[in-house]
C-alpha cells in the first residue's frame, strides 16, 4: 500500500540531504511546464528548502496555450520565477541547420519530425541550466517511474538534471504526492502530454498509465498486446537510463 504521507515526507528530506550534501545554500531551479511531474517536484522542493530557495523557469516555444497553468501553480506555491521563450533559439536552429555549410560531399541536413520534437526539450534543459547557473542553482530533473520505464522523455532533454525526487514514483503515485502537497487538481489531475506533438501521452504509447503503473509494480497485465508493447519500449529505451558507455583504459 503507497503511504503518500510517508513518501512525501521522505522526498522532501531526501532533497534536503541532497543540497545539504551538494550545494548547502543553492536554490532549487525546476522546469515549469504545466503539469502534474513539474508541479509536484515544484513543490516537493518548496517542502524541503522553502519557496524562497525555489526558481521557476517557464519555457514557451512560441505560443503555449497552458502556459496559464504554469503561472498558477507559480503563485501557488509563491515562488520565484522567469519567462524564457525558446522560440528564437528552436527557429534558429532548425533554419541553421537548412543553410548549413557541406563538406566533402555531405548533403545538407534537413531536420526530421522527431529532430523537430526533441529539439525543444533539449533547448528547455539548455536554458534551465543557464538560468542555474546564474543563480547559484541545482537542476531539478522531473521525470516519474512511468515516463522512464517506456523511455518516454527525451534523452539531455527533460531526462537530464542533478536531482530526481520523482524518478521512483509511478504516475499514480505522483498524483497522491501532489494532493498531499496540497496542489490545486486541475494540475495534478491534468492529462499528461508532452506539449509537442499536440496528443496526450497515452495517445502516443498506445496504452493507459493506468495499465503501466499496475504492471511495473505488480508485473500483471492481462492484455499480452499492450504487455508485448511495454516490455519492447522498455528493452529498446534502457540505454537512456544507463551511464553513458565509455571505454575504460587499463595502462599497463
Amino acid at each position: 500500500m503507497f503511504d503518500a504521507e510517508k513518501v512525501t515526507a521522505q522526498a522532501a528530506g531526501w532533497i534536503q540531504d541532497f543540497f545539504a550534501a551538494n550545494g548547502d545554500g543553492c536554490n532549487a531551479v525546476v522546469g515549469i511546464s504545466g503539469g502534474k511531474d513539474s508541479s509536484v517536484a515544484a513543490a516537493l522542493c518548496v517542502r524541503a528548502l522553502g519557496r524562497e530557495r525555489v526558481i521557476g523557469v517557464l519555457m514557451p516555444n512560441g505560443a503555449q496555450s497552458d502556459i496559464d497553468m504554469a503561472r498558477l501553480l507559480v503563485d501557488h506555491l509563491g515562488i520565484r520565477a522567469v519567462e524564457v521563450n525558446i522560440a528564437k533559439a528552436y527557429t534558429g536552429v532548425l533554419e541553421a541547420m537548412k543553410d548549413a555549410g557541406t563538406y566533402h560531399g555531405y548533403e545538407k541536413t534537413e531536420p526530421t519530425a522527431q529532430t523537430r520534437v526533441n529539439l525543444a526539450p533539449r533547448l528547455r534543459m539548455a536554458t534551465l541550466y543557464a538560468v542555474s547557473q546564474s543563480n547559484n542553482g541545482r537542476v531539478c530533473n522531473t521525470c516519474n517511474l512511468s515516463e522512464d520505464w517506456v523511455g518516454y522523455s527525451t534523452r539531455y532533454g527533460d531526462s537530464a538534471g542533478d536531482f530526481s525526487p520523482l524518478s521512483h514514483l509511478t504516475v499514480n503515485e505522483v498524483r497522491q504526492v501532489g494532493r498531499c502537497l496540497g496542489l490545486p487538481a486541475v494540475l495534478v489531475d491534468k492529462v499528461p502530454s508532452d506539449g509537442l506533438c499536440g496528443k496526450s501521452d497515452e495517445d502516443n504509447l498506445g496504452f493507459t498509465y493506468e495499465v503501466l503503473d499496475r504492471y511495473i509494480r505488480t508485473g500483471v497485465c492481462e492484455d499480452a498486446e499492450i504487455k508485448e508493447k511495454i516490455d519492447c519500449k522498455h528493452r529498446q529505451n534502457l540505454f537512456k537510463l544507463r551511464l553513458m558507455p565509455s571505454f575504460e583504459y587499463q595502462p599497463e
